[in-house]
């Protein structure tokens, strides 16, 4: 019997619960501090109340969702598929600590209709936390059930695509902290790769090794998935300026001085309004998300076509590097390569 989506992030959902646990255990805490008695619980509780607070609010989950279908896609036998759910946590603890980190950088209010966790924990708490959740994350190989030679492979990955993603947020973070810098269309979408791309090749590339794919295989799926990634990241980008993101107000990147792509779009189709859209940019951070120029720079990128321009292709994006997925394999009968393709169905609505 085939498993549906509720079905997989229900699996998820309960390792992910395990691994950030709401009263921690002997067992647990052995095996993520090597020790054999609790600390003070204000320790224990400032790395899990604002780690798990986050997770618990939410969220799409389709990265690992990705990984356990690009398993399944990949394998066999269907009993591999167990080593990608039980590395779910590698994928959305990355997730959730870059997001706790990114709302701290961009000065964020909100996430997922929440005070960010900084607000409500404290900076030095919320930076504590966040850090500590990137070496929690990869705790999951060692107890995976992959062969020995796989978990030295998934460490690699693991830290390779680590360091691309904070390249990636270096680049968005310089960019945004200059509200006259408007970067190249083709910067932009290689910045996307690296911030974005990098948890969706690392979720593609993990689920088809787990399935014992060949490494030939893992890298073709890896790179191509990466443009999944970056397409996912555009259309959340258009969605911030139309209805605005779940949980955030439509706008907020303007008061972040995002460059997406909408905006590059503009500034390549009308470079005179280079200097009034850094004027908005700037008005909007120090007025904050009610100012009119949040609006007035919305109305700015609809009135050259930008931001159906960037819909249209980040939509695009996603769909045919999900049908170049899909086609590294022959069907075998999963029903895991048609998932793939209505999961990112779901994400563009």
């Amino acid at each position: 019997m085939q498993e549906n989506f509720d079905q997989i992030k229900a699996k998820i959902e309960k390792i992910l619960d395990a691994e950030l646990p709401e009263k921690p255990d002997e067992k647990w805490l052995l095996e993520t501090f090597g020790l054999a008695r609790s600390p003070a619980r204000e320790g224990l509780d400032g790395l899990l109340l604002p780690t798990r607070d986050l997770v618990k609010q939410g969220g799409k989950r389709w990265r690992p969702v990705f990984m356990v279908l690009c398993a399944k896609m990949a394998a066999q036998s269907q009993d591999k598929v167990q080593a990608a759910y039980e590395l779910s946590p590698l994928l959305e603890f990355v997730h959730t600590a870059s997001l706790i980190h990114d709302d701290i950088e961009d000065r964020a209010q909100e996430r997922r209709g929440s005070p960010c966790a900084y607000i409500t924990r404290g900076l030095d708490t919320a930076l504590n936390a966040g850090s500590w959740l990137y070496f929690k994350a990869a705790s999951c190989i060692k107890k995976s059930s992959l062969p020995a030679a796989q978990k030295i492979v998934c460490h690699e990955l693991y830290e390779m695509e680590l360091r691309r993603l904070h390249l990636g947020q270096a680049l968005d973070i310089a960019w945004h902290r200059a509200p006259e810098l408007f970067p190249a269309v083709e910067d932009y979408k290689a910045m996307v790769q690296l911030k974005t791309g990098t948890l969706s090749s690392m979720a593609a590339r993990l689920g088809f090794l787990a399935a014992g794919a060949s490494e030939e295989l893992v890298q073709k799926a890896g790179l191509v998935a990466a443009g999944i990634g970056m397409g996912f990241q555009i259309l959340d980008d258009v969605q911030n300026l139309t209805s605005g993101n779940p949980g955030k107000k439509r706008g907020d990147d303007i008061v972040e001085g995002k460059k997406s792509l909408p905006v590059l779009l503009h500034v390549q189709k009308k470079p005179e309004d280079k200097q009034k859209l850094a004027a908005l940019f700037q008005r909007a951070a120090e007025q904050g998300i009610q100012s009119p120029a949040v609006e007035e720079a919305i109305g700015l990128l609809e009135s050259s076509g930008s931001i159906k321009e960037a819909y249209d292709f980040g939509n695009a994006c996603a769909k045919d590097k999900a049908l170049e997925l899909t086609s590294l394999l022959r069907d075998n009968g999963s029903g895991a390569a048609r998932m793939i393709f209505d999961l990112f169905a779901k994400i563009q609505r």
